[in-house]
């Protein structure tokens, strides 16, 4: 096991270069610049390799992140992405996307290390920088190897859904010698990964490259069909699938259900954001008009990631003024500082303690949002406290734009269209621990069970879940 922790305690954490705020606001890359790779070693060369590895813990896929970075720091960065590979199928996205401050960096030792002066108190180790860079390199020089796989089993697996927990179950089950076949109703695949990420946070070259990757494997990929509507799953097994699994995450956006939300310039953040963000041949067709959001007020309604990415791609469309709505305190909210601090750098103005209650228009588009303030009262069941309306506190904001990323849920078409199929008072799809689902043979994972949750998360569910289906399948007569 490393030692001298004493000396890596020592070495300053490596700050990752970021585009200036004035010039990313023009374009639509990364806002993080990456390592290099001399940059990455030393930063690797923080990690002290706790004996408990809380890090390690802490990640939802169990990522030996210890490990992984024992070979970064000698330089073998092949052998460090194997390392990730072993536990995370999308390594390149979940050190990107995942909340690293609560997960795996907010249990890292390094972060709480009391060090002598000079040196004094610094930040975790950046883990998941380091697992984009060790991704980034692989694809960059030579790409992703494709994994040798168990001979044909004859059975075929139906996957509902392209999002990161359908992908997981698809290329572990083709590891496993079953032939599967993933059905996604966009027009592209990749799901949440390509229609709820901007490019500012993710290339879609990285997702790109996962699909060709996915399709070398002999995945096949079905798009523009609605299971449920298109296609029943009584009907796939009808045409010989043994096994569906429902990654169809949680599509359907929340509602404040308030007056003039039909208006017209109100959009749900889903819409907004891959109008925003994506060519008209990857959108369907009612969705192909470009948003008219040049030289506009912009209101978002909501305080997460979405409202984040929703505020800054309304900046990029050169907004003449984005303000981000929020009922509770920048204490309560659940999304990433990170992302807040970049919208802020950008030029986003945030709003706290305010709701709106009634939207008003002109000609049938919004003009106006009434709004109230509010005040946070005793916690809810979420721990976090209440927020209490201020009688007398009402006001009106001009806007001509509004965009509500207020949460999502799972539809319920697979549900009404699913003779077996059961769900929760959540909407959600009830599962069993091998998550199976009250229909045999159909099994969930993801958004769908969860809730609206991490990217990680669902890729988690989906391995778990491939396990689970691939064991019934070695079982059925």
């Amino acid at each position: 096991m490393p030692c001298d922790n004493h000396r890596r305690l020592e070495i300053p954490v490596q700050p990752v270069p970021k585009q200036d705020p004035r010039e990313r606001i023009k374009n639509w890359d990364e806002a993080f610049l990456g390592y290099t790779l001399e940059t990455a070693i030393i930063e690797a060369e923080r990690c002290i390799h706790c004996p408990t590895a809380p890090c390690q813990d802490a990640c939802p896929t169990g990522n030996d992140i210890p490990g992984a970075f024992l070979h970064l720091e000698q330089g073998d960065v092949f052998a460090a992405v194997s390392v990730f590979r072993e536990t995370s199928n999308l390594p390149d996205m979940c050190g990107r996307l995942c909340p690293q401050e609560s997960l795996c960096e907010g249990a890292c030792v390094v972060g709480f290390a009391i060090r002598p002066a000079p040196y004094g108190k610094q930040p975790p180790v950046s883990i998941g920088k380091l697992e984009a860079f060790i991704a980034d390199y692989q694809r960059r020089n030579g790409g992703v190897p494709v994994p040798e796989t168990a001979p044909p089993t004859g059975r075929k697996v139906a996957i509902v859904g392209s999002g990161p927990a359908g992908l997981a179950v698809a290329e572990e089950l083709t590891k496993q010698g079953h032939t599967c076949v993933v059905f996604e109703s966009w027009p592209v695949p990749g799901g949440i990964l390509l229609y709820g990420i901007p490019n500012f946070k993710m290339r879609k070259e990285i997702l790109q490259d996962k699909l060709e990757y996915l399709e070398r494997m002999g995945i096949q990929f079905v798009c523009n069909t609605v299971i449920g509507r298109d296609v029943t799953v009584d009907q796939l097994f009808e045409e010989g699938y043994q096994a569906v699994f429902v990654g169809t995450g949680a599509p359907v956006g929340g509602q404040m259900r308030i007056e003039g939300e039909e208006l017209g310039n109100i959009y749900q953040a889903t819409e907004f954001l891959v109008r925003g963000n994506l060519e008209p041949d990857q959108l369907p067709e009612n969705m192909r008009e470009p948003l008219d959001i040049e030289s506009k007020r912009v209101l978002v309604v909501g305080g997460g990631d979405t409202s984040m990415d929703c505020v800054r791609t309304a900046i990029r469309l050169r907004a003449a003024s984005v303000t981000c709505m929020y009922r509770r305190t920048e204490a309560e909210q659940k999304g990433r500082e990170e992302e807040r601090k970049h919208a802020r750098e950008e030029g986003v103005e945030f709003m706290y303690l305010t709701v709106p209650t009634k939207f008003g228009g002109e000609d049938g588009r919004v003009t106006a949002a009434e709004c109230l303030r509010m005040q946070l009262g005793a916690p809810d069941d979420s721990g976090r406290r209440r927020p209490e309306p201020i009688p007398g506190s009402e006001f009106s904001l001009p806007v001509d734009v509004v965009v509500l990323a207020i949460g999502y849920e799972p539809d319920e078409l697979l549900e009404k269209t699913t003779p077996g199929l059961r769900t929760t008072a959540w909407k959600t799809v009830r599962v069993d621990e091998d998550y199976q689902t009250t229909r045999p043979g159909v099994f969930a994972g993801g958004d769908t069970v969860n809730g609206a949750d991490l990217v990680v998360t669902a890729m988690a569910d989906g391995r778990r879940a491939a396990e689970a289906i691939h064991h019934y399948l070695e079982n059925l007569g």
